[in-house]
């Protein structure tokens, strides 16, 4: 009886069993109450956004552009758009997806740059620039830097030598010891992200997307969860049971999310989507979060899902790959239905 293994699944056992097993709008809002308090209570945004555009680069498909934007009195956030080009074709407003990116070098990865800034040429990373491929599909992409990635990891890890380490154990640590989340802080600047969106005379807010891979899955499901401004999600080698993936091995600190066991699993926490449309991405060959826990947590979705009448709403991919962004389906199922129809 020296090891705690015992111990910590009769702890599991006793923390989920008293779920909730009838799903609809009275358990979503009380899931969602105390889904905000376990992330942690932030200030007030910064008063002003005080977008400032950093650097222009025309495409042959597109326009990137880099800008900064303020999101708390002491964070501005980089973020990448591109914009597809219409070739004459007037359209005012567009759709738009916020593509995330997960543990690596940052953004960049997103759109198709290597760490210093230049185009990459040859093989794709496990982002396969999904970006860049979502962007020629005629949407407007919008890649902001999660902080503790790239050009927001922290002055101490800023000339480590390795490009893709990051500060996510520094600041998560902090942040919990403070009764506060990496996971809340990451997305709170992603919805600040969608405020900026509104300031903007080219984007259709009725028609805003998120596709995330790995921890950017994990912010691209909790954006969709806590702001409904989000019409339709992929989440791309995230979608899991917590059992199965985040504590059957040591993951990054940014992933826990104190207390939530008391009240919701994963696939329960993502099923606060419902009804709105999501894809689940996930490669039968993932080590990270495995097929078969995936698995189980596609078909809890599907049983939320169907007690909201939406059942055709949730789909999935399950493809023979690894953790890594697959597109194959996932891309053109987030396009139809950001379009549904309508002229852009």
């Amino acid at each position: 009886m020296w090891k705690p293994d015992t111990f910590l699944e009769k702890m599991y056992i006793e923390k989920t069993q008293n779920h909730a097993i009838h799903y609809g709008p009275e358990w979503q809002k009380e899931l969602l109450g105390n889904f905000q308090n376990a992330l942690g209570r932030y200030p007030d945004f910064a008063k002003e956004m005080n977008p400032v555009i950093l650097e222009v680069c025309e495409k042959e498909d597109y326009t990137r552009v880099r800008l900064q934007l303020q999101t708390y009195p002491e964070l501005t956030m980089p973020i990448y758009f591109l914009i597809p080009k219409t070739h004459g074709k007037q359209v005012k407003k567009l759709p738009v997806v916020m593509a995330l990116h997960g543990h690596g070098y940052g953004s960049k990865e997103v759109v198709g740059l290597k760490p210093d800034g230049s185009e990459i040429s040859g093989e794709k990373g496990i982002h396969k620039d999904f970006g860049v491929e979502l962007v020629k599909k005629g949407v407007m992409v919008v890649a902001p830097e999660l902080i503790g990635f790239g050009d927001r990891r922290m002055s101490r890890d800023q000339h480590s030598g390795n490009v893709t380490d990051n500060s996510c154990f520094a600041l998560a640590s902090s942040l919990l010891l403070q009764g506060r989340t990496l996971a809340g802080l990451r997305i709170n600047e992603c919805r600040r992200l969608l405020d900026y969106l509104l300031t903007r005379d080219d984007t259709d807010m009725e028609r805003i997307g998120c596709m995330g891979l790995s921890g950017g899955g994990l912010v691209a499901a909790y954006t969709a969860v806590l702001d409904k401004r989000i019409k339709a999600a992929v989440i791309s080698g995230y979608v899991n049971t917590f059992k199965g993936s985040i504590l059957d091995r040591n993951h990054c600190l940014d992933n826990y999310i104190p207390s939530i066991l008391e009240y919701a699993e994963m696939p329960e926490l993502i099923g606060l989507i419902a009804p709105r449309p999501l894809f689940i991405e996930s490669g039968l060959g993932d080590k990270v979060f495995p097929s078969n826990h995936a698995m189980e947590a596609y078909s809890k979705l599907r049983e939320i899902y169907s007690v909201f009448g939406a059942e055709s709403a949730v789909d999935t991919h399950f493809f023979d790959g690894a953790h890594e962004i697959n597109g194959e389906r996932s891309y053109d199922w987030l396009i139809n239905h950001l379009k549904l129809g309508r002229d852009v």
